[in-house]
């Protein structure tokens, strides 16, 4: 039966499981925050979600998880919906190297999507502590608007280890500085208009470089050394999932695009958490700060459609119950919604857009439903429930239809959310 014809079972569990909190506020006392510990247990991964980007109350709450995770669990590395490759560089500002006013030239480009809060957080925290935090960068190259970030440092690597391979990574920084913009929604229209013959000569050049890389390994290695050549092929990799990523979504939008072809970037982001954790230090715990539609286990769809597999379940099919995805949602208040416009600086512009009501069988219904406010409710209980759960949770002004309590083992949830400010600056509260 759908969880849509008995709301109200849900909605009475959780009125008994959920924990009320008491602050929005980054330095407040993190007390409230206690009943989170037992919820992740021993999790080496803990996500953090969003039903949005560009949301004040999402923004705020996210950087209060990480103090609690970093200041009374133990976390010791942040992973952020952020370029791997531009990740380098900020981890050695968070570390404490450079200006602290450094940091504004690092993101100028980046869509503001809260990397800043954390990141001054982290060097702050870093110049005192006994147990410094590392960020972690995990996305493709520009979050899809560019292969440049990837493509620069990888041909910097080739002029030392293998000059032999220029001219294929020559052939590939050509055709993808003809398209690059700040964003997936700048870049895959200009892709989409290349010629076809670039479009398969940039592919053809990635791809002769990734298994060129893999085939001579040993060889870059001895003329380096290994976390080099680690670092430059999964740069490569992220330029290369890019690339297929372009074509997916043209599909996608063309109504042509295989099942689930746009997986390749959410595979990415998954295997690049795992990097992050096999090569820190013992013991490493990361916190993840993702849209929630990447930190869920369960596959996207849409109108039936299967059209991917996210980050979160291939990191549960990697660490099963050490990977902890925490969704984040508001029963009303207001969204960003990304509207596609060329000519914006990121190809799309931000509208403040009123939320409408939960709809019924929604996460949000449920706890309206229960009279909760600002609260948190760990969901695994509840799957030993005879009732099903929620079937759908907010989406940007919509709803993802999903199996809530299979995607999410956790929902922090605020009454309202409200459009953060100064975006176009790249400044988030």
């Amino acid at each position: 039966m759908p969880a849509s014809s008995h709301p109200g079972q849900f909605a009475g569990w959780l009125g008994g499981h959920a924990a009320p909190l008491t602050h929005l506020d980054p330095e407040a006392p993190l007390d409230d925050l206690e009943p989170l510990r037992d919820l992740i247990g021993d999790a080496r991964v803990v996500a953090i979600g969003e039903h949005s980007h560009f949301i004040d109350e999402f923004i705020r709450l996210r950087r209060r998880l990480l103090r609690f995770l970093v200041e009374r669990c133990g976390f010791t590395v942040l992973a952020f919906e952020y370029g791997f490759s531009e990740g380098f560089p900020l981890d050695t500002w968070a570390q404490g190297e450079g200006r602290d006013d450094d940091l504004t030239g690092y993101l100028a480009e980046a869509i503001p999507v809260g990397v800043d809060d954390p990141l001054r957080w982290i060097r702050r925290h870093n110049a005192t502590a006994a147990q410094r935090v590392r960020f972690a960068g995990i996305d493709i190259p520009a979050a899809g608007g560019s292969l440049l970030p990837a493509l620069a440092p990888v041909a910097g690597y080739l002029r030392r280890i293998d000059p032999e391979a220029l001219s294929s990574i020559e052939t590939a920084t050509r055709i993808a500085g003809s398209f690059a913009g700040t964003s997936a929604a700048a870049a895959a229209p200009a892709w989409a208009r290349l010629p076809a013959a670039d479009q398969d000569a940039l592919t053809a050049a990635l791809t002769r470089l990734l298994i060129r890389f893999r085939a001579v390994e040993p060889l870059y290695v001895s003329r380096g050394d290994r976390l080099s050549y680690d670092i430059a092929l999964r740069r490569l990799e992220g330029a290369c999932q890019a690339d297929y990523g372009f074509r997916a979504m043209t599909g996608l939008f063309a109504g042509t695009g295989l099942t689930a072809d746009t997986s390749a970037r959410d595979v990415y982001m998954a295997g690049s958490v795992l990097w992050h954790l096999e090569r820190s230090e013992p013991g490493a715990r990361i916190v993840l700060a993702a849209h929630n539609a990447h930190i869920q286990k369960a596959p996207i769809s849409f109108n039936g459609q299967l059209t991917g597999f996210p980050m979160g379940q291939h990191l549960h099919d990697a660490l099963g119950d050490a990977y902890f995805a925490l969704g984040l949602t508001s029963t009303g208040g207001h969204t960003g919604e990304m509207i596609r416009d060329e000519e914006a600086r990121f190809g799309f512009r931000i509208e403040d857009t009123a939320l409408q009501p939960p709809e019924p069988g929604s996460v949000e219904a449920a706890f309206a439903g229960a009279g909760l406010g600002l609260s948190i409710a760990g969901l695994r209980p509840a799957r030993t429930q005879a009732d099903p759960g929620p079937d759908r949770i907010r989406l940007q002004s919509t709803f993802l239809h999903t199996p809530v309590l299979d995607a999410f083992d956790g929902i922090l949830h605020t009454p309202a959310s409200t459009v953060a400010r100064d975006l176009e600056e790249g400044k988030t509260p």
